[in-house]
């Protein structure tokens, strides 16, 4: 039996548009756009032609977009990158983030702790997962040298209010981490200074990423090399993944309003379903300012584990949290950061949908209560 794959915020299968866009990157335009010969430039052109596309999207210039391996890449680059170039420029050694980050986002922090003197302010954030754009207007100081902020929650699917953080971080350069948004939320205008994007989050390839520096923001490389991408990220560049990224996001922005309102309405009555026929059942994150295609619960007096085996059984595959965090046994830090009990957050069940996704969620709602009644 095909099982139902609803663990969409992991990833995403790839589109059988984007493998063709890039299979002439893996098979005839295949050169090293760093050389210096025909082979290198047809690469070089089409790497080129990829990076517009993407910034075109983003409404940024070209020259403001680095490639790199994946979304971890892509925040550790933002937040050590700016954080690092500031600290040598006016010797600022401050970070403003939230405990509900991605880990990526996270560790970065507690690499500039740890290893460079920096100190942290780790704002709260109400039972919702939203950030206080007041808290963080007053958080942030002379010496701040990059605030990081997940425009919409892996976890929960919690969206923040973009345009009231960028007026809050008034001087200092704020991150997005979008790598969650892309498909979904518009992206384009947005006021930051620096975006992360994942190509396998939105139909694209795994092992590209994307993060959107502008270019009047100094960055420090985290990977040293040969210079490559204005000397922001060395390393040969993975034109197909480029390419496929490209193609991918193009795509997504072009339905994205349409898979929107769509998914939404069909969450909606997923969720209005299963709370009804779960007593135990609890929302996750804000009840309206969600992503589209994430609904997250907890099931008091369950294991979460126990509960995905059982959906799995039925032919749902869903998840815990973050793929990033499977197999570990610790609560998830975003659900104890909201104020939930570490036994309560270890019941935490997320169904996260495709962008094309058109039907109902009956039979899965009942499998989630069958499930549940099973352990």
């Amino acid at each position: 039996m095909t099982a139902l794959y609803l663990d969409n915020a992991a990833t995403t299968p790839m589109r059988r548009e984007v493998l063709e866009a890039m299979a002439p990157l893996l098979t005839t335009t295949y050169g090293n756009p760093s050389s210096h010969h025909t082979v290198g430039e047809r690469a070089a052109a089409s790497l080129d032609d990829a990076r517009r596309r993407v910034a075109r999207v983003l409404a940024v210039r070209a020259g403001d977009i680095v490639f790199t391996s994946g979304g971890t890449e892509a925040n550790n680059l933002a937040v050590k990158g700016i954080a690092l170039a500031a600290m040598q420029a006016s010797g600022a050694r401050h970070v403003v983030t939230t405990p509900i980050e991605h880990e990526s986002v996270l560790a970065s922090v507690d690499h500039l702790q740890r290893l460079h003197g920096f100190e942290v302010t780790m704002l709260t954030v109400d039972r919702h997962g939203r950030v206080d754009p007041g808290e963080m207007a007053r958080a942030v100081r002379a010496d701040t040298a990059v605030v990081s902020i997940g425009l919409a929650n892996n976890e929960i699917g919690t969206v923040q209010d973009a345009p009231a953080l960028v007026e809050a971080s008034g001087r200092v350069p704020l991150h997005l981490d979008a790598v969650q948004a892309a498909g979904w939320l518009p992206l384009a205008s947005l006021g930051a200074d620096a975006l992360s994007l994942a190509g396998h989050k939105f139909g694209g390839p795994k092992g590209i990423g994307v993060a959107m520096v502008r270019g009047r923001i100094p960055v420090e490389p985290v990977l040293h090399g040969g210079g490559q991408q204005r000397g922001r990220r060395s390393g040969t560049e993975n034109v197909a993944g480029a390419v496929g990224l490209a193609a991918a996001l193009e795509l997504a922005e072009a339905e994205r309003a349409d898979a929107a309102e769509r998914v939404s309405r069909i969450r909606d009555a997923f969720i209005e379903r299963v709370l009804a026929s779960v007593p135990t059942a609890r929302l996750t994150g804000h009840p309206v300012s969600r992503l589209p295609g994430t609904a997250s619960f907890t099931f008091a007096g369950t294991s979460g584990e126990a509960v995905l085996l059982e959906l799995e059984r039925r032919g749902v595959v869903s998840s815990s949290g973050s793929a990033c965090a499977a197999g570990s046994d610790d609560p998830s830090h975003v659900l104890t950061a909201l104020g939930l009990a570490p036994d309560l957050a270890r019941t935490a069940v997320r169904f996260t949908l495709p962008h094309t996704w058109d039907g109902p969620l009956d039979t899965v709602a009942d499998a989630v209560a069958d499930a549940v009644r099973a352990v």
